[in-house]
């Protein structure tokens, strides 16, 4: 620890000293240097160990107090004070902010439910063939299971007393393991549904609903990045990750599995038929037989399920069209009859009335003669064209009006039925369709080709374990994107769904509950407190004119919009350091959301690269929290500095999927874009 500690101490040093040295003397000091003096006054408090609610909202409150005394001082006290209760009912009052007591509450019911034990086994075994295959399965464990709880520090401490002793049993380097373990606990910040995307949407005011899809991809992109370096490594430095032994990658058969395999096919799918058949029927219930088929069946049902929703979409009839230009002419006419008269509208007034507006007293005669019918209807009457169309006489309309009038319901009726049948047939499916379904085809055909008794209990390992998380995870993300339901409302769902879990795996007991609505209520009650604290703060800056002095100085820069990103991102990578990723949004998001519209950048791009960095705050030293949980938990071997080292590589994968983002924006853009535009 000593080396963190002096680390610690020389970075709030050069805080101290940068602030001495760049800010005037205290004499010539104005209001927006008392606010950046503040800034860096908070960081240092942070970094002392002080609470960074209170010390936000003390530091607010004290700074307030300042920038209302330079105005009034007669009102100070009483303005700090109701800019300290407002804010506070602000953050009360913000809708958003329930989602995180029921999101954390899920989390914590889910890590009490014992499924992370089942996933890693589960895992373990499918990816049996994979270089480095305990690692693979560690990042994807963790990828899941901080997926479904979000909570990083739980995530970290579990995989570090279940992966961890497995790992170093089988001889992998614990730079190697400490760094798959910390990076994909990570995880569960950035993947939705994560609090942190609530948190900045919270600050920001984006919607939390476009950040969840937002950060879909780019969370499945970060991991799938971390198992491509395991992989590598594992290929290029197998003494780091050594391969798995046949005896380790065995796994035991039941009785009917191994009665098959012995007097049929070894492959579950043609050893499950010819066993219904008669091969050896005599030795294998039938009850059995076909529920193990329906398990291994389940897969070609989900894809041609898949299928069929697809097809169904893509031969969709287009939709009726509206002959809107018809109806206009005269539809409401034909309803009424075609003997009124002028009830089509197509009599060519006479010379000396024209088109000027008719006398008050005389306008129910300008609109037909009176034993003619009203064939408008009182949905007409409000057209100001009809009325002046509408003949003096009309009782005796023209010949030509007569025959558009007798010949217009024909025409009108000949689009409508066609639109009809139109609408009727549906569309062929294009080809791409059917390339799809002949990859699906192909597929299928060599899974089940390989598809034996072996991987068949692995499959129900991950129906057990794996499937019931997948589907409550993407129930709770799939309400949310498609707008079905609200973060608050999908979050309840969520936690009815965790309490479902627990119940399912026999786990739901009053102990169980109990800690769960304790932890939750701490949680809640520290990202609450943290909120209205920087939001004291956010507004103390302002007052003392620290933003406007921000942003002048940055316009001043002339940066163009790449230089201005590359800026914020590298200070936001160097805060990652010493703070957390909650100081960081809370203390300096406000500082740059209002230079976002200067340089053009749509503020949910700038939160999915801000999410992204902010995987840094839990992997870099001296505050790199996911370190400290594995090293409370890892043999008294494995030492601090071992954690730190293994973490560096992910964090340069880290820095690759931020630049990678930034390139390619439709990894991050293109699911917002495609659902709510």
């Amino acid at each position: 620890m000593r080396r963190e500690v002096w680390f610690g101490l020389t970075i709030m040093a050069g805080v101290v000293l940068a602030a001495f040295f760049l800010l005037p003397p205290f004499e010539l000091m104005t209001n927006a240097h008392l606010g950046l003096l503040m800034l860096a006054l908070v960081v240092v408090a942070i970094m002392l160990g002080f609470p960074t609610a209170f010390t936000l909202m003390g530091m607010g409150m004290v700074f307030a107090w300042i920038a209302y005394r330079s105005q009034d001082p007669n009102l100070a006290v009483q303005q700090t004070l109701d800019l300290m209760v407002q804010r506070a009912y602000s953050v009360m009052s913000n809708d958003v902010l329930i989602s995180i007591p029921l999101f954390v509450f899920m989390g914590y019911l889910i890590e009490r439910a014992n499924l992370i034990e089942k996933l890693f086994k589960s895992m373990h075994l499918a990816t049996a063939r994979v270089p480095g295959s305990l690692a693979v399965a560690t990042i994807i464990t963790c990828a899941i299971f901080a997926t479904a709880t979000g909570i990083v520090g739980a995530v970290v401490t579990l995989m570090g007393l279940l992966a961890l002793p497995a790992m170093l049993k089988a001889g992998y380097s614990v730079k190697l393991a400490a760094g798959a373990i910390t990076a994909g606990g990570c995880l569960g910040i950035l993947i939705p549904p994560s609090v942190m995307l609530i948190v900045y949407g919270a600050t920001a005011g984006v919607s939390v609903v476009k950040l969840y899809a937002g950060a879909f991809f780019p969370g499945i992109m970060l991991a799938c990045l971390y198992i491509v370096y395991v992989i590598i490594v594992a290929k290029l430095k197998p003494s780091m990750a050594p391969p798995m032994s046949a005896e380790e990658r065995l796994v035991p058969l039941p009785p009917f599995a191994a009665n098959i395999t012995e007097s049929g096919s070894s492959k579950a799918l043609s050893g499950l038929i010819g066993a219904i058949k008669g091969k050896c029927n005599a030795q294998v219930p039938m009850g059995t037989l076909l529920g193990q088929l329906g398990i291994a069946l389940l897969p070609a049902l989900v894809v041609a399920g898949a299928l069929g929703l697809a097809y169904v979409k893509v031969t969709a009839p287009l939709p009726p069209v509206e002959m809107e230009g018809v109806q206009a002419m005269g539809g409401d006419s034909f309803d009424a009859g075609t003997d009124t008269g002028a009830a089509g509208g197509l009599a060519e007034p006479e010379a000396a009335d024209g088109l000027g507006e008719p006398p008050a007293d005389e306008a129910p005669q300008s609109l037909g003669d009176e034993a003619a019918p009203e064939p408008m209807g009182s949905d007409a009457a409000p057209e100001p064209m009809g009325s002046a169309a509408v003949a003096p006489d009309a009782a005796a309309p023209s010949a030509p009006a007569a025959a558009m009038t007798e010949a217009a319901p024909p025409a009108a009726a000949a689009p409508e039925a066609a639109a009809a049948a139109a609408s009727a047939e549906r569309l062929p499916a294009p080809n791409g369709f059917w390339i799809a379904v002949a990859i699906c085809v192909a597929a299928l055909a060599l899974f089940y080709a390989y598809f034996s008794f072996a991987r068949l209990e692995i499959f129900k390992m991950l129906l057990g374990s794996f499937f019931p998380l997948a589907v409550m995870i993407m129930a709770v993300l799939g309400t949310i994107v498609f707008g079905v339901a609200t973060p608050t409302e999908a979050a309840a769902m969520g936690s009815m769904g965790g309490l479902l879990l627990a119940a399912a795996y026999r786990r739901l007991n009053i102990t169980v509950v109990r800690e769960s609505v304790y932890l939750t209520a701490k949680t809640s009650a520290m990202v609450c407190w943290l909120f209205v604290g920087s939001s004291i703060f956010s507004a103390a800056f302002a007052l003392l004119g620290g933003q406007e002095l921000v942003n002048t100085w940055v316009l001043s820069m002339d940066l163009t919009p790449v230089q201005f990103m590359i800026l914020a991102q590298v200070v936001i990578f160097l805060l990652g350091w010493p703070l957390e990723w909650t100081e960081i949004i809370v203390i300096f998001m406000p500082i740059f959301i209002p230079l976002l519209p200067h340089f053009g950048i749509d503020p949910l791009f700038f939160g999915l690269l801000v999410a992204l960095n902010l995987q840094t705050a839990f992997l870099s030293p001296p505050v790199a929290m996911s370190a400290f949980y594995l090293k409370g938990v890892s043999p008294p071997h494995v030492t601090l500095n071992q954690i730190f080292a293994g973490m560096l590589p992910f964090m340069g994968i880290q820095v690759i999927a931020i630049v990678l983002l930034y390139m390619f924006p439709a990894i991050g853009m293109w699911l917002p874009d495609v659902l709510y535009k």
